[in-house]
């Protein structure tokens, strides 16, 4: 069959210039749990690279240590990032290649490593990146929810303002929303999300590819009523439901007004009449024709 031949003939280590490059950061994704999960390219770029640059070096000490790999590390975590980034940025631009490493996953995403990617890129630095697992999109794999489209949100502030204005921006998003969560919060993240969004469907996943993996497939009522009888244990990823047509039209900011006065919202904005009564039918989902009559018989 030609196109495998093609395939492999295409797609060989030496036509990929797979080699570790000095002067360069590696973005390395390591495993999110189950070692067995690390890439061939990845143990090849971290026991090439000069130096190592890890969210724990004791943590990646044993993941190093487990895989035959010695290599001098430097800790790089939410702390210290802005000097130790520079510091990092300054040895490759003198010539060594370093590999970035968060305790689990891909670093950047969620992480402190977005911060030294964006100095390499201000000062012109090559950054290449060794795929890996990522927590978020293995657990939408698995959510049973729609995965076309989503929304990534992360840890959600712990202070509550910056929360509640986050949950609320949320409010009409129909895309799949994807949330981290620790333990000792979770209870109170299924409590805010159930506020902020009525009860939806969510999937809750916990200990991706370990031994205890769990995976709970329930309404937001069913999660919070689940977490009141089981301690919750491990990392969450929790996958939510987007808005529905239903919810986009119940959290409008027109929801409380009547046609005219959505039409007047769009006057008092500068809009010609006319367009207001066709951004009001956009709005509604209906008819320009069915807003004009309703609004020229007041």
């Amino acid at each position: 069959m030609s196109y495998i031949k093609d395939f492999e003939k295409t797609y060989t280590p030496d036509t990929q210039k797979n080699l570790t490059r000095k002067g360069t950061l590696y973005l390395v994704g390591t495993p999110i749990g189950n070692l067995s999960d690390i890439s061939e390219r990845a143990l090849k770029v971290l026991s090439e690279v000069d130096f190592i640059a890890a969210e724990d070096t004791r943590n990646s000490g044993k993941l190093l240590a487990y895989f035959g790999i010695k290599k001098p590390m430097v800790s790089y975590f939410e702390h210290n990032k802005r000097e130790r980034g520079e510091m990092i940025v300054s040895r490759i631009e003198a010539g060594e290649a370093c590999a970035l490493i968060t305790d689990a996953g891909m670093p950047a995403i969620s992480d402190p490593g977005e911060d030294i990617v964006k100095i390499c890129a201000e000062k012109g630095v090559p950054v290449s990146v060794v795929p890996g697992p990522c927590a978020a999109v293995c657990a939408l794999a698995v959510s049973g929810l729609f995965t076309g489209k989503f929304t990534f949100e992360g840890f959600l502030s712990t202070a509550n303002n910056e929360r509640r204005e986050a949950l609320e921006a949320l409010k009409n998003e129909t895309k799949t929303i994807i949330f981290y969560e620790a333990p000792h919060k979770l209870r109170t993240t299924l409590a805010d999300l159930r506020k902020a969004f009525g009860n939806r469907k969510i999937s809750l996943c916990r200990e991706l590819t370990k031994l205890n993996e769990e995976i709970l497939r329930m309404t937001l009522d069913g999660a919070i009523a689940y977490y009141e009888e089981n301690q919750p244990r491990g990392e969450y990823v929790l996958i939510m439901e987007g808005a529905s047509a239903e919810e986009q039209k119940a959290n409008a900011f027109w929801a409380e007004m009547t046609e005219a006065e959505h039409v007047q919202y769009y006057v008092d904005r500068g809009m010609g009449k006319s367009d207001a009564i066709k951004a009001t039918a956009k709005d509604r989902g209906v008819g320009k024709s069915d807003i004009y009559n309703i609004v020229m018989k007041k």
